[in-house]
């Protein structure tokens, strides 16, 4: 991605448990892709990214976009405005908007189980203070672990200052995901309809540079709903 201009300072959010807002209050996106309708709903523990996404989806800013990046096994990305009817030999991935977010981590209440919604960013070396891009994120689709696989991830993150709890990798092992990102992305929401969808995407044929064979598209992003604390 290129470089992007700052918004507002970095900071890392203090969070509830989730149980602390009721989920039918939450607010949710419709996602209708060329694929089928995939629904997010939005953390308010995460406020920053919840209210710069419906912002961006209520503007129409993901109408058009490429599912550009797709890794079986892993996740499918989106958001990449250059992707809005790329020609097949565009190299994306860099596009973006005119700012970042700042960092809302919130394990170990909200973590990259199969289903999570997460901004993607630039790497460590130029993002050390883990910036989320303005507009790209992915869905998680991952794998599920088996406990001596994951015993080493645990102690890999915890080399990081990460710690899994016992109860994330219950999730983990029975669910599926991708531990090895938590800690270093803000999750900010969940797939709570149309995993099938996601199934399917992440199994679609794909480049050298895995963007799908076929386009995989957006047709029209919706809100929904918004929770009582969301901006308007």
């Amino acid at each position: 991605m290129r470089t992007l201009t700052l918004l507002t300072m970095a900071l890392w959010m203090l969070c509830a448990p989730l149980t602390s807002v009721a989920k039918d209050r939450r607010s949710i996106v419709r996602l209708e892709t060329s694929m089928g309708v995939i629904r997010i709903a939005l953390y308010d523990d995460t406020p920053i990214h919840r209210d710069n996404f419906l912002r961006l989806v209520s503007e129409g800013f993901y109408d058009g976009l490429l599912f550009h990046r797709v890794i079986k096994d892993f996740m499918i990305q989106t958001g990449d405005p250059n992707s809005k009817n790329a020609p097949r030999d565009s190299v994306l991935g860099d596009g973006d908007v005119n700012y970042v977010v700042p960092p809302e981590i919130c394990l170990p209440y909200i973590f990259h189980r199969r289903g999570a919604v997460a901004a993607a960013r630039l790497p460590d070396d130029v993002n050390p203070d883990q910036y989320s891009s303005g507009c790209q994120f992915y869905i998680v689709w991952g794998k599920r672990f088996a406990p001596a696989p994951l015993s080493k991830m645990q102690a890999s993150l915890a080399e990081k200052g990460v710690e899994m709890t016992r109860s994330m990798a219950d999730v983990y092992e029975v669910e599926g995901g991708t531990p090895h990102l938590d800690g270093g992305y803000t999750v900010f929401g969940e797939v709570i309809k149309g995993m099938d969808v996601v199934d399917c995407i992440q199994k679609v044929a794909t480049n050298e540079r895995d963007r799908p064979v076929e386009d995989v598209v957006i047709l029209h992003a919706k809100v929904e709903q918004r929770s009582k604390a969301a901006r308007k």
